[in-house]
């Protein structure tokens, strides 16, 4: 073998393990089986309210240093539960995201413990927020009212019946769209989840008025308590008797002004036949005109 040939292959050589040692100290090695845990993944997206199948999930392995809190490590604990929420393809499965064993599928499966759902039934639902309410949304409830046989508007009024509601479905679906949106001249319902106390209220407030939906954002949690508006707040303050009042009182003084100052002269009649002529005339360097009435001698000026 020649020297300079010996020479490159050594270099070669050299250069190679040199690249190896770097590679495995920049990635830490292979991964010990001690560094590694068990999870369950989603190998099939799996649709809110639809119960997991054993051909939709699968274990796999994992750093353990990047596992979820609260993941599911057995298949035998995922399968036959409910998905509280879309699960996609790949993503572990959260105990969070799941309903317990044995709440069976669909809407009797989101609803939490504790929890009860009512029916909404209005076309104002579907008015308040152009068809953007969909499954899995919170809401304030609002309801506005008139009693019934009130003499003075002032008996109209809205309030705020319940705060940071969930939205379990809307009409018969229990999963969002695609586009996040439906169509609000189709939309007839929502379903909330609320308390059992929450439930007899909103039972009373769609009896008693007309219930409103407040589109919230997702993370907000905060609860505070609105004070009721009624019309004296449209009104900048004075109550709808007393701005009836000033109407009726600034009308009856219109009338009497009028009373007041007799009738009105007649307007000035009309000339009657048509308009006069008027013709143009010049003598020398001089302008006149003559004017022609209908019966009467021409006027020269």
């Amino acid at each position: 073998m020649r020297t300079q040939t010996l020479i490159v292959l050594l270099l070669a050589l050299a250069f190679g393990g040199i690249a190896a040692v770097g590679v495995v100290m920049f990635t830490g090695g292979e991964p010990k089986a001690a560094d590694m845990a068990t999870i369950v993944v989603a190998v099939a997206e799996v649709p809110r309210g639809s119960m997991i199948t054993a051909e939709a999930v699968t274990a796999r392995q994992y750093p353990r240093d990047l596992v979820p809190a609260g993941v599911v490590s057995r298949v035998e604990d995922a399968v036959g539960r409910a998905a509280l929420s879309p699960i996609v393809r790949d993503e572990p499965l959260i105990e969070g995201k799941l309903a317990p064993k044995g709440a069976g599928r669909g809407l009797a499966s989101l609803i939490k413990k504790g929890m009860r759902a009512i029916t909404v039934q209005t076309p104002n639902v579907a008015t308040g927020v152009a068809g953007f309410i969909v499954p899995g949304n919170r809401v304030d409830v609002l309801m506005t009212f008139n009693e019934t046989g009130a003499s003075t508007a002032a008996s109209a009024a809205a309030i705020t019946l319940l705060e940071d509601v969930e939205i379990l479905a809307v009409d018969q679906n229990v999963d969002a769209p695609a586009e996040n949106k439906v169509d609000a001249a189709q939309m007839r319902s929502v379903t909330l989840s609320v308390t059992p106390d929450q439930a007899t209220k909103l039972t009373l407030g769609q009896n008693r008025g007309t219930i409103h939906l407040s589109l919230r954002n997702s993370t907000d949690e905060t609860h505070k308590a609105s004070r009721p508006a009624s019309m004296d707040d449209l009104s900048g303050g004075a109550s709808w008797d007393q701005r009836l009042k000033g109407v009726i009182t600034e009308l009856n003084r219109n009338q009497a002004s009028r009373r007041m100052a007799g009738p009105a002269p007649p307007p000035p009649p009309a000339p009657s036949g048509p308009p006069p002529r008027v013709i143009r005339t010049f003598k020398g360097t001089r302008e006149g005109s003559a004017r022609i009435d209908h019966g009467a001698s021409p006027a020269l000026r």
